[in-house]
């Protein structure tokens, strides 16, 4: 329970304890003081006190205990659409309730417009309008900001009020339509978190795979390398295919100690020593 709730509470603690001794006829002054005493704006205790119970069976106190309803769970207008079978409200007790009106539209909607406000509660101008919220916030009914640029009023926090049984209903149900939606959001969001997972198990897989088939192909690459490399060797050292050696020479053509090359050696020792007997 907040500090607020708590002093509210506390402040309507008088009137509870007149209630257990005040009876009958009486019972409709005690509601109409509590409703216009400064700082009381829950009823719930006094409401259900056993002598207002008792005495709400009265024709005489009846508009009385519905106008306490009126202020425990209605608003201002519900007031003017049963004025006539209501009692007059002083000036104190007209401004309570329309600070508990408009807690009462700040459950639905945070932002209220000055005009709204205006036409809801019957205020014929901006500063009265103004005036009214500004009391609300020193009563800690409300607290917000006043935008009067945009003529808003815009709630960041409202005070609780008490709901009756049908409303308690319509809060289940809206709670219980929540509670659905979310559920079904993090349905959701697991199917979405674990296909995540999957894509990325499935993108590690192919990762892997693609790794293997560049690692393959790069020693693919690396032996066929290795092998033109060996066969230039080969050739920088003189080794050919039939097992004779590449030295540059004109004999190479030729099979050492064969005839055609002892011809060709012979042919060539008898023209030398021709030639020199040509210059003696």
């Amino acid at each position: 329970m907040s500090d607020s709730s708590l002093s509210f509470n506390q402040r309507i603690q008088p009137f509870v304890l007149l209630a257990k001794s005040v009876k009958g006829v009486a019972t409709g002054q005690l509601i109409m003081d509590c409703l216009a005493a400064p700082g009381v704006y829950v009823f719930e205790e006094l409401y259900q006190s056993p002598n207002v119970i008792k005495a709400a069976s009265l024709p005489e106190v009846a508009p009385y205990h519905s106008l306490l309803r009126l202020f425990l769970y209605g608003t201002y207008r519900d007031y003017v659409d049963n004025k006539a079978n209501l009692p007059e409200l002083s000036p104190a007790q007209l401004i309570k309730l329309k600070h508990l009106s408009i807690v009462s539209l700040s459950e639905k909607n945070k932002t209220l417009p000055y005009e709204l406000l205006k036409l809801y509660l019957d205020i014929p101008t901006v500063r009265a309008l103004e005036d009214l919220i500004i009391d609300a916030f020193y009563q800690n009914i409300l607290q917000g900001k006043l935008d009067q640029r945009q003529q808003q009023l815009q709630v960041e926090r409202a005070m609780g009020r008490d709901q009756e049984e049908s409303q308690i209903e319509e809060t289940m149900a809206i709670l219980e339509a929540w509670s659905t939606r979310t559920g079904n959001l993090l349905t959701e969001i697991d199917r979405t978190v674990q296909k995540v997972q999957d894509e990325m198990v499935k993108d590690q897989h192919e990762r892997e795979q693609y790794d293997k088939q560049i690692a393959a192909v790069q020693r693919l690459v690396r032996n066929q390398k290795n092998l033109t490399i060996d066969d230039k060797d080969k050739e920088k050292t003189g080794a050919v295919g039939n097992g004779r050696r590449d030295t540059g020479s004109e004999y190479d053509d030729y099979n050492y100690g064969g005839q055609d090359f002892s011809d060709r050696v012979g042919g060539r020792a008898k023209k030398r020593s021709e030639e020199h007997q040509y210059y003696f």
